[in-house]
């Protein structure tokens, strides 16, 4: 009986070890199913991306968006109606009352900071300017010298003095350049001034009009107009007026009048012939200093005519009209119009 026992009891305890041995090997079943079926997974998509596209694939055309479907007229001003006022959400132009008051505050307050700060600045701009003397004069540069008239073409004076409408335009500008100096608008608003020295009125108070010395029209004699309204250009003897630019507080010549001399640069001195000036050639001291345009109200630039009554006709000439003067400067390199004032000049018959 006892080998019985022994033989069930082994039995037993082989059957009893069953279920465990069972266990492990159901669990290394399931590993290597999933290590497989990962492996099947990669070896697909390697598959699938060496595979060549198909014919599908490669129509792009499926690809690309559809077109969207164009509105009719009356669906556009419903859209423009709601985006002006949307009655669902209570917005105007896409924003609500709350949003649109937050704009509207803050850029005001913007301007308004901005605007402020501007009229502060020309405030304090405005305060430290004098309006009569410049702040900082400390260099004074020589005056040039200006003509009149002038050309289409700058400073060229080309005519015929057989044809009127050749030079009714120089005509035109010496009478509207000379109209502030008839004697009448002289006599009416300046003063004489025998005196030949600077006219100084630094006595007054700094705000206070300075007086004008009298340049009449009609000391300019045969450039006035006044007996020859076409200023000699119909007799083919040309004039020309000169002034010295307006230096505010400069004396020029240092108590020396400023003397004009013209010359021909081109064409032969000889060709161009005798020069007259009027009323001489000089710029009288009488006229300086200048206090500016807010104290010298009615201040006229002195002038120098200047009149070719023998010029050679049907020959172009370049003329050359200098200031010659202590503390002078007209031979400049780079500024040709500092003390000097070159054109040229060509009378027909």
């Amino acid at each position: 009986m006892e080998p019985n026992t022994t033989a069930g009891g082994d039995e037993e305890q082989h059957h009893g070890d069953d279920p465990a041995n069972a266990t492990g090997e159901s669990d290394q079943k399931d590993e290597l199913e999933m290590v497989s079926a990962s492996h099947q997974e990669e070896q697909q998509e390697e598959l699938a991306q060496h595979q060549p596209l198909e014919a599908e694939d490669l129509d792009f055309e499926k690809w690309k968006p559809k077109p969207k479907p164009k509105k009719t007229f009356s669906q556009k001003m419903d859209d423009l109606k709601r985006y002006l006022w949307n009655p669902e959400t209570r917005e105007f132009m896409g924003r609500s009352g709350k949003s649109w008051s937050l704009i509207l505050l803050f850029y005001s307050a913007l301007y308004i900071f901005l605007a402020a700060m501007f009229a502060a600045c020309m405030w304090a701009l405005m305060w430290s300017i004098n309006p009569y003397i410049p702040t900082y004069n400390d260099r004074v540069m020589p005056p040039g010298m200006m003509m009149s008239p002038r050309g289409p073409n700058g400073f060229d004076i080309s005519f015929n003095a057989s044809d009127r409408s050749s030079w009714v335009k120089y005509v035109s500008a010496l009478e509207a350049y000379l109209e502030p100096y008839d004697d009448s608008i002289q006599e009416q608003q300046n003063i004489q001034c025998p005196q030949d020295a600077y006219f100084i009125q630094d006595d007054k108070e700094e705000s206070a009009e300075r007086k004008a010395c009298q340049f009449k029209r009609s000391w300019l004699r045969e450039c006035s107009g006044i007996e020859d309204p076409s200023f000699g250009y119909s007799e083919g003897k040309p004039c020309i007026l000169l002034k010295m630019n307006r230096i505010l507080g400069y004396l020029p010549g240092q108590g020396t009048p400023i003397n004009v001399t013209c010359a021909a640069k081109r064409g032969g001195q000889e060709n161009l012939g005798d020069i007259e000036f009027f009323p001489k050639s000089i710029f009288n001291l009488k006229y300086y200093p200048y206090y500016g345009k807010q104290r010298h109200v009615n201040y006229t630039n002195p002038l120098v005519a200047v009149r070719f009554p023998r010029v050679q006709l049907d020959t172009h000439f370049s003329v050359q009209c200098k200031l010659n003067g202590k503390g002078i400067i007209n031979d400049s390199p780079t500024d040709r119009f500092l003390g000097s004032v070159t054109f040229s000049l060509e009378v027909g018959a």
